[in-house]
This record gives C-alpha cells, structure tokens and sequence, in this order.
C-alpha cells in the first residue's frame, strides 16, 4: 500500500495527533454555525499554516456538521504551489497520511477520470501543502472517507468545471477548495483587494477572478461556473487576513470561506 506521507506537519500544524486534534476542535468550536441555507455541497477553505487561517478554516469546515452522516467521499482541489503542470494531477498513491490516519483515496474515480486535463503525477502532490492542511479538518468533521485529491496547474476554468461534473454526484459528495486569497499587500489595500474577490465569488462570476486574487482562482472559477449551471446559491461564512488573526498588517494574507448549497 503506497501512502503519500504528510509534508508539513510540524510546521502548518501540529504533528503531534493530541495537539493536532485539540487545534482542529478549538478552531471548529470558535466557528459560528447554522450560516449556510442548508447543507454545503462544497466549501471553499484557506491553507496557510492554522496559525494564520486556523480560525477562517475552522468556519468552513463547521458548516458542514448538519450533512456529515450522509459524506462518503471528498473531491478536494487546490493550486500547485510548486511543479508546473498541464492540467490536473491526480496521485497515484494508495491513501494520504495525516498524523490523525490515514485517508484512502477513491481509485474507481480518479480511474474514471478519463479526460484530457487529467494526468496522474505523484510529484505535484509530494510537497504540497494546499490539500494537506484541509484534512486534519475533514477527518475531524466526517471521521471517514474516501478523497480524490486534485492539484490545478495550467488549466482553463472551463476543464476544472469538467471534472467537477464529472464527480459531482449526489450529497454523499463533498467538493472542497482549498485557496488562500491575496498575498503580501499592507493590511487596508488587502482588505479592498479581497473584498472585491469575495463579490466575485458572491456573484458567480468566474471571469471576475485572476492569478493575483487567489492562488487557486482556477479551482474557485470552475466550482462558480459548475455552481451557476447547477442553480447552486453561495454564503459567505467568514473573511479576514493575517493581520487578523496572528501576523503583522505591513504584509497580509487574505482568507476567506464559503458554503455552496
């Protein structure tokens, strides 16, 4: 059994499973609930260290409580912070380890993935962090689960959007997008940058967001453009920076949550 082994425990988050566990729940625990319509189809959710965008992830991912029993499978997407590629890519590991276990990956789907921007490739997924610090969250909220893990590359909106149609099914699935917004700009003009993102998002309007908005714009304009065909409405649940909650304010990180329904 091949396990892709956590990258950045101990640095993004504790790599002590008690501490790890105790950091997810306080952050759950802080989150207001009952602000999404009803249950989330998908949540769009930050991945810097927990930190910085502990307390705005701990907010998407409390949504989630009234619809967790009938959860069987994440679909969770996120950018390649590190080695270019075309597409999407798909490990071709057996499950991804977490100091809280181990999560087993949906082989019968990702092998039915048989589209063109889809491409198995261990190597983006080996050092990212994007998808890695949303599970400690996820196995907190839905114990357990099946994952198809996807990291976005050179893609176009629109191919992002395929494949979440092509794994949209019913409740039983979750979509997951893990994105931070903008980064490094002095606290007030980060607060207007990410503003103007979040109506975007608000708005469905997938054309309104680009590369300097949010790292994983591309995973966010496919759910928007599949959430709009679908009759999807969208809540935000919180928004915030760095200068928020741990970090100085001369130069921030931008954090937001969603909840689709």
């Amino acid at each position: 059994m091949t396990i892709r082994p956590p990258a950045v425990a101990g640095s993004f988050y504790p790599d002590r499973p008690e501490r790890l566990s105790a950091a997810v729940q306080g952050f759950l625990a802080e989150a207001e609930t009952g602000l999404a319509p009803g249950p989330a189809k998908a949540v769009i959710a930050p991945h810097a260290g927990y930190r910085y965008s502990g307390p705005v992830a701990g907010r998407a991912f409390a949504v989630l409580g009234p619809g967790a029993a009938v959860i069987c499978r994440v679909v969770l997407i996120g950018p390649a912070h590190f080695v270019p590629i075309r597409g999407l890519a798909v490990p071709t590991v057996a499950a991804f380890r977490t100091p809280l276990g181990d999560v087993p990956l949906d082989r019968a789907a990702i092998e039915a993935l048989d589209l063109p921007q889809v491409r198995l490739d261990d190597q983006p997924h080996a050092g990212e962090h994007a998808l890695e610090v949303e599970l400690p969250f996820l196995q907190a909220v839905l114990g357990e689960f099946a994952l198809v893990p996807l990291v976005v590359g050179d893609a176009t909106p629109d191919e992002v959007a395929q494949v979440l149609d092509r794994l949209w099914d019913g409740p039983e699935t979750l979509l997951v997008i893990s994105s931070d917004l903008s980064h490094y700009e002095p606290y007030g003009r980060a607060r207007e940058h990410d503003a103007a993102t979040a109506a975007a998002i608000e708005a469905l309007d997938e054309a309104a967001l680009g590369p300097g908005d949010a790292c994983g714009h591309l995973a966010i304009a496919g759910l928007l453009i599949e959430s709009r065909r679908r009759g999807l409405g969208v809540r935000r649940l919180d928004l915030r920076n760095s200068g928020d909650t741990a970090g100085p304010k001369d130069g921030v990180v931008g954090y937001g949550a969603w909840a689709f329904c």
